[in-house]
């Protein structure tokens, strides 16, 4: 098949790199010498996916420290599946070109809840049959990680299992236990895979609704399924395998660069933040690892940037020694590193000064809201006065353009709040009007707020798609010259809501939506709304249900079943905290605040970057 891929098939198609593989640093193992093999399949395009550290870990993971075998595909563009389905051509991993229906593991990795038609997607141009119940023994275990899987539920009909947390810690023993019980019978596999602790088996458990449309309750059917999975965490850091050689793409990806992950988790506390919910506690990784992982990969890739990633990578308490080394050792060579958004203070500005020495680009921000009445009910820990502190040093540092991230349909939003957004871009103008010679500009990006499992909103209504285009119209009537604003798509937001927060009745709606030509949906050429709609609409969902009604605390949720480590009550606090505009603390800075994640899952808030003194524990 690859002589035929690369003789008659890839001409035909745009970009064809994404389907070579054959890239520096590929692993291909002995198929007949593996034990389980696993493809990673990951539901966008070769640049997105190759993009993803979590992907480069399990790569190297399973090929690197087991006698299991891992291979990666990716969903093909339009014009490449057009052709695989006139020529034939299933869907194939990259490094040895076999069939996806080949291997006996087929692992997606759900980093936002409309990729799941593109998984659908990939599993008809494999052969592999979309639903659990109508896979035969040796077919493929479909199973799926990731922060979506929070929420399995509207997806669990297409999968055979789940795995809850990081990956490092249950990938190989799944796999372990899938090379041991091969010979059993596909229903006493996933019993067995059941007892893994972290490992969800959707088929094992039932689901009873009351007459309202909420849960009665979901019960297992097996022994073996436990009534709570408990999400699997990486203790230390830096005794965590990392990979020293990721794969270099033969064509420009997403973040074709470096990575370091300086730290996992987030304290912060902010009460719409699922990642920062589901990925307690903090665990950092100490400075001297980082810059030995630094090294590794810049001698196997010759990659001329580095960049430092992490839900708050501001936040690592060694950011500013570990900045200060890399630009010391490699920033002669050409290499430079990068920083995600800023935290709002000073300090970003004098580690961003330190990154961007030879040109200043784009600064980023993220106030999140407009007032500081907004800010307190979402918890984000930013005045304007530290707002404007910090554009202050970045305009006097010669920066002449800022962008700002904000949220608009949060919590409790009013008209004033709307005004307070644009009257801080235009503050941030001024000054910084004040400092360049040339006219500033000001980019506004406004994402409309999603409620999400597992947090304090968890129970709130979403803005309707009306209320959204309400909200964009007056702001943009107010808006002022030079301050550009761009709005997430309110449609694209509705149906994220509907997903996020649904049930195991989703999935004939998905299908459906999927048989009408849904894929890509996350990619506004693609995205067809109106076919979403009729989807709902012929399966008798109401998706206003899911995600337009303010949900009552004693309500079961479909994710209830997953113990992330984090107290409901905590959860319920938070939200009335905001009810009230009280903001909450971060832990490492002013003591525990019982949220539950450590007690739970055994693991401690870790402070390796050299400030731990100044975290009380």
């Amino acid at each position: 098949m690859k002589d035929r891929l690369f003789r008659d098939i890839l001409p035909q198609v745009s970009k064809p790199a994404r389907y070579t593989g054959g890239e520096v640093n590929i692993i291909q193992k002995d198929w007949e010498q593996a034990q389980a093999k696993m493809v990673f399949a990951f539901p966008d395009v070769y640049e997105v996916g190759m993009s993803h550290i979590g992907g480069k870990i399990l790569y190297g993971l399973v090929n690197e420290k087991s006698n299991h075998l891992m291979e990666r595909s990716f969903a093909p563009w339009p014009d490449m599946e057009e052709v695989m389905r006139r020529e034939d051509i299933p869907l194939y991993a990259l490094e040895s070109f076999r069939p996806l229906g080949d291997f006996d593991v087929v692992g997606f990795s759900l980093q936002y809840e409309l990729s799941i038609t593109n998984v659908l997607n990939m599993l008809d141009l494999s052969g592999i049959p979309l639903w659990s119940k109508d896979r035969p023994k040796g077919c493929p275990l479909v199973i799926a990680g990731g922060p979506v899987v929070f929420n399995p539920e509207p997806f669990a009909e297409f999968f055979d299992a789940f795995l809850m947390g990081d990956g490092e810690e249950v990938t190989l023993e799944f796999l372990d236990c899938v090379y041991k019980n091969r010979d059993m019978a596909r229903d006493e596999l996933l019993k067995q895979l059941a007892r893994i602790e972290g490992v969800y088996i959707p088929a094992l458990y039932q689901v009873e609704y009351k007459e309202d449309g909420t849960i009665k309750k979901m019960v297992p059917v097996a022994e073996e399924a436990p009534t709570k999975v408990r999400r699997r965490v990486i203790a230390d850091l830096d005794t965590a395998y990392y990979p020293d050689k990721p794969i270099l793409p033969y064509m420009d990806i997403v973040h074709n660069r470096a990575v370091l992950e300086v730290m996992r988790g987030c304290q912060r506390s902010c009460r719409f933040c699922h990642a920062g919910m589901v990925y307690r506690p903090v665990r950092e990784r100490s400075v001297d690892t980082l810059k030995k992982q630094a090294a590794a990969q810049l001698a196997s890739t010759g990659y001329e940037e580095i960049s430092l990633t992490s839900l708050s990578t501001l936040d690592y308490s060694g950011v500013s020694p570990l900045v200060k080394d890399l630009v010391k050792e490699y920033g002669p060579r050409g290499t430079g590193v990068s920083l995600p958004s800023l935290r709002v203070d000073a300090f970003s500005i004098d580690l961003a000064n330190e990154v961007q020495k030879v040109r200043k680009t784009t600064l980023t921000l993220a106030p999140e809201a407009g007032t500081q009445r907004m800010r307190d009910i979402i918890n984000k820990n930013v005045s304007d006065e530290q707002l404007f502190n910090a554009v202050e040093a970045a305009f006097k540092s010669g920066w002449n353009s800022v962008k700002l991230y904000f949220m608009i349909g949060l919590p409790g939003e009013t008209e004033a709040d709307l005004d307070g957004i644009i009257e801080l871009c235009r503050q941030v103008k001024a000054i910084g009007n004040r400092y360049s010679r040339r006219p500033v500009e000001i980019r506004a990006s406004l994402a409309s707020f999603v409620p999400k499992a597992h947090t304090p909103f968890q129970w709130r209504a979403q803005n309707s798609i009306e209320e959204l285009d309400n909200k964009r119209r007056y702001m943009m009537r107010e808006k002022r010259k030079n301050i550009k604003l761009s709005f997430h798509d309110s449609e694209t937001s509705y149906l994220e809501g509907v997903i996020a927060r649904g049930d195991r009745r989703l999935a004939a709606a998905i299908h459906t939506a999927w048989q009408k030509g849904c894929k890509f949906d996350g990619w506004s050429e693609y995205f067809h709304f109106d076919r979403w709609m009729e989807a709902m609409q012929e399966e008798n969902i109401d998706p206003g249900f899911y995600n337009l009604r303010r949900r009552d605390y004693e309500e079961v949720f479909p994710w209830d079943f997953i113990e992330t480590g984090i107290d409901r009550e905590y959860l319920i606090e938070e939200d009335e905290r905001a009810e009230q505009g009280i903001s909450t603390p971060d832990c490492r800075q002013e003591g525990c605040r019982d949220c539950g994640v450590c007690m739970t899952l055994g693991v401690d808030l870790q402070i390796k970057g050299g400030n731990a003194d100044a975290v009380e524990s």
